[in-house]
């Protein structure tokens, strides 16, 4: 009998069910989840269901990060329920000034950890898997039942490994590697399989990197994207971590449903062109495409690490005359720590705008919405039809280098050109 994946291993750790690909197991769960705008529907399903208390307060939380601060009526009833639900069942909840952007703050806060099965009602819920967690998003109702019984059903994804061959220059980051996968894949090449992603080169990504990759598989179609729990990750675990947790790793024949490789050392500075995120091409080959804004933030690139890369472009320089820059860091720690290392002001005095942590336009939500004919550079994950605004705008994704040098020149631009 072949060995297990790392999807595979976790999922049988956590069930007595066989774990082969395909099959459905019945799994216990160790952190469920959802935000502002999830919340409400699961917490009117939790009632519908006739439940009465979450399966455990310290493992259940809901995130106000969408539309927060409130943006309108709207949002602000959605917070309401959230908060009113939260108060009652005792569950964690970090009210505005205190939280962040879910898939930043809960691993910041040691919710996240190796070896474990967490549960968002968001997509991007894959993040968990930097840290070695079989992290998923699912819909609000499997959510509502998940903090009713603190279990689930899953069926075993079939997982495609990913080699990263060699190592990346300075200019290439986390958001380059995780586009130059799906511009191979396509959107659907990895459709309900796990990305199991290794190679020496990724040892030398920060953590904020890897989160990048991870919150990215499903673009890809993945149902999460899994790194092998190196000493970074175990270190930043243990300083942070909430509850007892075993990392998990997957056996040595281990039999993969696909696999690709990524020639790091051949690796430039991509962008995503509109409307899909495998439209992947090197930013110095886009010619002149002018822009109208750039967008630095969200779940994928508003960490440390992205932050103090835009502004070793932006430092001493000034965002062009044409172009309004965004920068939204995605918690108060990486706020906090922008701030006093002074990244704040060379933002600042760059022409940025800096705003509270929040998802703010990557959903179209506000605090950036583009109008028709616009065009963005921007840092998060999805550049749909309408992702960000009028559905006669255009997104451009990139990572936080290739934006800072876009928002620069005006254009999408190679940030070797600064």
């Amino acid at each position: 009998m072949s060995g297990f994946t790392m999807a595979e291993a976790i999922i049988a750790a956590h069930s007595k069910d066989p774990a082969a690909p395909g099959n459905i197991c019945g799994v216990r769960v160790d952190f469920a989840f959802a935000n502002d705008i999830t919340a409400p529907p699961s917490i009117k399903e939790f009632g519908n269901m006739g439940a009465k208390k979450v399966f455990d307060p310290a493992r259940c939380a809901v995130l106000l990060d969408h539309f927060s601060p409130n943006k309108d009526i709207a949002s602000a009833e959605q917070a309401k329920i959230s908060r009113e639900f939260a108060r009652e069942q005792n569950l964690l909840f970090w009210e505005v000034g205190r939280v962040g952007v879910e898939h930043a703050f809960l691993p910041e806060q040691g919710y996240i950890l190796p070896g474990e099965i967490i549960l968002g009602a968001d997509s991007h819920t894959c993040t968990g898997g930097a840290l070695g967690a079989l992290a998923t998003g699912v819909g609000s109702t499997d959510l509502a039942a998940t903090w009713a019984l603190g279990t689930t059903w899953l069926r075993v994804p079939e997982t495609c490994r990913v080699d990263f061959e060699g190592n990346p220059s300075p200019w290439v980051g986390g958001k380059d590697l995780i586009l130059a996968v799906i511009g191979k894949l396509g959107v659907e090449g990895a459709r309900y399989m796990a990305l199991e992603f290794h190679g020496e080169g990724l040892s030398k990504l920060p953590l904020d990197g890897r989160m990048t990759m991870a919150n990215m598989a499903v673009e890809a179609g993945g149902k999460a994207g899994l790194f092998l729990p190196d000493e970074t990750v175990l270190d930043y675990a243990k300083a942070r971590g909430k509850r007892q947790y075993s990392a998990i790793f997957p056996d040595r024949d281990a039999v993969y449903a696909k696999r690709i490789a990524i020639d790091l050392d051949a690796l430039d500075p991509v962008v995503a062109l509109p409307h899909l995120p495998e439209n992947v091409r090197p930013a110095k080959e886009c010619g002149d495409m002018p822009i109208d804004q750039v967008f630095i933030g969200s779940c994928t690139n508003g960490r440390m690490t992205d932050i103090e890369q835009a502004v070793k472009i932006l430092k001493g320089r000034k965002v062009h005359d044409r172009v309004r820059l965004i920068v939204i860091p995605a918690s108060y720690e990486v706020y906090n720590a922008a701030l006093e290392r002074g990244y704040i002001r060379d933002l600042t005095e760059a022409g940025a705008v800096v705003c509270t942590p929040t998802c703010g336009p990557c959903l179209g939500g506000y605090m950036g919405i583009l109008a028709a004919g616009e065009r963005c550079v921007s840092t998060s994950n999805r550049n749909f039809v309408g992702r960000m605004g009028s559905p006669k705008s255009e997104v451009i994704l990139a990572g936080p280098m290739v934006a800072a040098a876009s928002a620069i020149f005006g254009r999408v631009a190679d940030p070797r050109e600064v």
